[in-house]
């Protein structure tokens, strides 16, 4: 049985959706803020990073989403459905370390994200199951009884 699905919302990225950053981040950098690397901010390139991806399908009877979060452990991952949202939230981390004979580097950083999306139908807060594989992390939702029901096809003249 070959399944259908329809997606509901490609989350893209902010860089392809706004091809000047790269030149307004440059600008800002050179002339605006000369000593920016002294000023503890979050530029949009680094709040971008911290944002992942996010698909939304429905699939027969079920919601989907599909988030990607290469590098995050599941235990760092927390999703709570409220009403008709969901939220999924979480924190990376990334730790590198080398130490040599003759030098010494370490690189620390983390951060955390939260995105919140309002559901396309009801569904059986219940039976809400999620897995983790490759950095992807997908959530199937179920519909309710009466979700199903209410899906009406209009035929286009």
């Amino acid at each position: 049985m070959e399944k259908e699905s329809k997606e509901l919302m490609r989350s893209e990225s902010a860089r392809m959706l706004h091809p000047l950053w790269d030149m307004e981040r440059w600008l800002e950098r050179n002339f605006m803020r000369p000593l920016s690397l002294f000023q503890p901010m979050m530029t949009r390139a680094l709040a971008e990073e911290m944002m992942p991806p996010v698909d939304i399908l429905e699939e027969n009877s079920e919601v989907v989403i599909r988030v990607e979060l290469p590098g995050v452990k599941k235990e760092d991952i927390d999703v709570t459905l409220t009403g008709n949202t969901i939220t999924i939230s979480g924190e990376r981390k990334a730790e590198k370390e080398i130490k040599r004979k003759d030098y010494y580097l370490a690189e620390h950083s983390y951060g955390s994200f939260c995105r919140s999306f309002g559901l396309p139908s009801e569904v059986q807060a219940d039976k809400v199951r999620s897995t983790m594989k490759d950095g992807i992390l997908e959530i199937r939702l179920p519909k309710t009884e009466e979700a199903r029901k209410k899906e009406i096809h209009v035929k286009v003249q």
